[in-house]
C-alpha cells in the first residue's frame, strides 16, 4: 500500500466512562431501553431508534431543508428548518420502529459544525446561520493568522491552519460587517448549542465543538474558567484579533460529548413525539460523532483512521491522550486537539469541503441516476482518458487550506462524455483523501491498517473500490453505514446501559460487514 504493510494500530484502548450516567427512573426501570439518534445534516434531519445491541429499529428523514448561496462562496440555512426538520424525524423514526415511545430513555444530536448562529436574549436567531461550508471569512481568517501569529491557540504550532469555516473567522465577519446583529447578539453559538437549547432549555456549548472549532483546549473547557464562562478559552488570541467581547457571548457552560445535558423539556417532547423521562445526551459534529459509529476509538476492530463521508470528506485520526504527552503536529491538518472526540483523546483531521455536494452538482448538469452515472464511469479506465478534475468548488482543506480555491475539469475534448466527467470528479476526490491520508501520516506513529467509511460513499461499490485502490488502503463498512446516527446511538445507550462506559457501548454496538481490498492492478495506475 501507499504507506507500506499494514499494521496493528495500538490506539485508544481505555476504560472511558464519561459525565454521570442517566438515573433510572420509577418509569424507566422496568422498560428495555432504546435511544434516538438525530443527524442534522447539510441537505436533511435524519433520526433513528436503537436498542443496545445496535440494532436500527426504525429510521426516518424529514423533508430537505435549503441552503440559500446569497453570494459565490456564501452558504446561510434557516435555523427554524432544522427544528421543524427534528419534529418530523424523530417522530416518523419512533413510528417506523413501532416502538413505545416510554422505551425510550436517551436522546442525542450529530449535526454540522462550525454552522454559527447569532442569537438574542431570548434564544432566538437574529439573523440565517452561517453553514459550516460558508466561506466569506477567508479575509477575516488570514487576518487573525497574522494578528495572532506565534499564538499557542492557533494550532500546529501557532501558524494554523485556520480555517474560514470556524468561529472566530466567522465571528469577526459578523462584528466587523453585520454591527447592528453583533450588538443585539446575546449569544453566538453553534447549530448543535441551538439545538440542544431548543431541548432542554440549557444553553451549554460542546466539548469537541469547542476544542476542534473555536481554538479551546477542550480538557480544560470542561472545567469553570477563572474569569467567568468555561475554561480554557483562547483568552490572549482573542484580545489580538479584536474578539475579546466574543467570549461574553459564548455559552457560560461547557459539556463533554456523552455527557447528560439534562432533561428534555415537556414542550420538546411533544415536538418531537417523545413520553417524559427522556434525557439529552451531549453529542457533537456529526463527523466527530460518527467516529464512534465507525468503531475508531476502540473494539470490535483496530484502525486509526476514519473516513466520514456526506457532502464533504473528513479523514480523521485518533490517539489516546496520555497526561503531559503532546502528539506531533501533521504538517497541513489540523490538530491535534486535545479532548476531542471524548475527554481524554486527542484528535487530528484532514478534510475536503465539497465531495458529495460536487457530485450532486454534476449530477443536476448530467442527469441520470447515481447508479447509470457510475454504471458508465466503471466502464472507462483509471485516468478517464485524460479528462481530469478537481474537486474544490468550495475551497480547499487538507493538505493547501484555500477557501478561495476553485474547481475544474480540465483535458475536455469533443470525444469525451459526461461518464469520463463524473469519472474524473470520483477520482478527484479520491486523490485528494489520499493526499489527506499522506499528510496525516507524518503525524502518526505507524501507517494506518485500514480506512473505515462511513456516509455516501458506501452507497457505490465503485467509489469504494476507487478509494481502496488510491490510497492503498483496506475499506472497512460497517453493517450500519450512517455512522453519526449510530454514533449517537452510542453515546446515548453508553448512559442508558452502560454505566457511561463509551468503549462498552462501541464493543457492543459496532460491527463491521464489508472489507474492501486495494487491488493491484486496480491500484498501479493511481501513482
Amino acid at each position: 500500500g501507499k504507506y507500506g504493510q499494514p499494521m496493528r494500530a495500538v490506539l485508544v484502548l481505555w476504560p472511558l466512562v464519561v459525565g454521570t450516567p442517566v438515573p433510572p427512573t420509577p418509569s424507566s426501570r422496568s422498560r428495555s431501553s432504546l435511544v434516538v439518534s438525530v443527524d442534522v445534516g447539510t441537505e436533511s434531519v435524519r433520526a433513528g431508534v436503537f436498542d443496545a445491541s445496535g440494532t436500527l429499529l426504525g429510521t426516518s428523514a424529514a423533508s430537505p431543508h435549503e441552503t440559500t448561496y446569497p453570494q459565490p462562496g456564501w452558504a446561510e440555512q434557516s435555523a427554524d428548518a432544522w427544528w421543524t426538520g427534528m419534529g418530523a424525524a424523530v417522530r416518523g423514526a419512533i413510528a417506523d420502529a413501532r416502538c413505545d415511545p416510554a422505551s425510550i430513555r436517551c436522546l442525542c444530536l450529530a449535526t454540522t459544525s462550525c454552522t454559527v448562529l447569532a442569537l438574542d436574549s431570548a434564544g432566538r436567531p437574529l439573523r440565517p446561520a452561517l453553514l459550516w461550508m460558508d466561506a466569506r471569512s477567508a479575509p477575516e481568517a488570514a487576518e487573525i493568522l497574522a494578528l495572532g501569529a506565534d499564538d499557542p491557540a492557533l494550532s500546529v504550532g501557532g501558524t494554523g491552519p485556520l480555517s474560514a469555516e470556524w468561529m472566530l473567522p466567522k465571528a469577526r465577519w459578523l462584528k466587523g460587517n453585520e454591527p447592528h446583529v453583533w450588538a443585539m447578539a446575546a449569544t453566538i453559538c453553534e447549530c448543535q448549542d441551538w439545538l440542544n437549547f431548543m431541548c432542554t432549555g440549557a444553553m451549554v456549548a460542546g466539548g469537541c465543538n469547542v476544542a476542534t472549532r473555536w481554538h479551546c483546549d477542550g480538557v480544560e473547557a470542561l472545567q469553570p474558567g477563572s474569569e467567568g464562562g468555561f475554561g480554557g478559552q483562547p483568552t490572549s488570541l482573542l484580545r489580538r484579533v479584536g474578539l475579546e467581547d466574543l467570549a461574553a457571548k459564548w455559552p457560560a457552560r461547557c459539556v463533554a460529548m456523552g455527557a447528560c445535558i439534562g432533561p428534555v423539556t415537556a414542550e420538546a417532547c411533544a415536538h418531537l413525539g417523545l413520553a417524559p423521562d427522556v434525557v439529552l445526551v451531549q453529542g457533537g459534529a456529526d463527523a466527530f460523532v460518527g467516529l464512534l459509529g465507525l468503531g475508531v476509538v476502540g473494539a470490535p476492530h483496530q484502525t486509526d483512521i476514519g473516513l466520514v463521508t456526506g457532502s464533504s470528506h473528513l479523514q480523521l485520526a485518533v490517539t489516546q491522550l496520555l497526561p503531559g504527552a503532546r502528539p506531533r503536529p501533521a504538517d497541513g491538518c489540523w490538530g491535534w486537539y486535545r479532548g476531542a472526540p471524548l475527554p481524554f483523546l486527542a484528535m487530528a483531521e484532514g478534510g475536503q469541503s465539497s465531495t458529495g455536494a460536487a457530485l450532486q452538482w454534476a449530477r443536476r448538469l448530467f442527469g441520470g441516476s447515481l447508479r447509470e452515472l457510475d454504471d458508465e464511469a466503471a466502464a472507462l479506465p483509471v485516468g478517464a482518458e485524460g479528462c481530469l478534475a478537481l474537486e474544490t468548488l468550495q475551497g480547499a482543506r487538507t493538505p493547501a487550506t484555500d477557501p478561495l480555491a476553485r474547481g475544474a475539469l480540465l483535458g475536455l475534448s469533443l470525444q469525451h462524455t459526461r461518464a469520463h466527467a463524473w469519472r474524473a470528479l470520483l477520482e478527484a476526490v479520491c486523490m485528494g483523501t489520499r493526499a489527506a491520508l499522506d499528510a496525516l501520516a507524518s503525524a502518526l506513529d505507524r501507517p494506518p491498517a485500514a480506512l473505515c467509511v462511513s456516509g455516501g460513499v458506501t452507497r457505490s461499490p465503485l467509489w469504494l473500490q476507487m478509494h481502496a485502490d488510491a490510497t492503498g488502503l483496506p475499506v472497512l463498512v460497517g453493517q450500519t453505514n450512517e455512522a453519526p446516527l449510530l454514533g449517537g446511538a452510542v453515546l446515548g445507550m453508553a448512559n442508558a446501559e452502560y454505566g457511561g462506559d463509551v468503549r462498552a457501548a462501541v464493543e457492543a454496538m459496532v460491527r463491521v460487514a464489508r472489507r474492501v481490498e486495494p487491488r493491484p492492478a486496480g491500484a498501479a495506475p493511481y501513482d
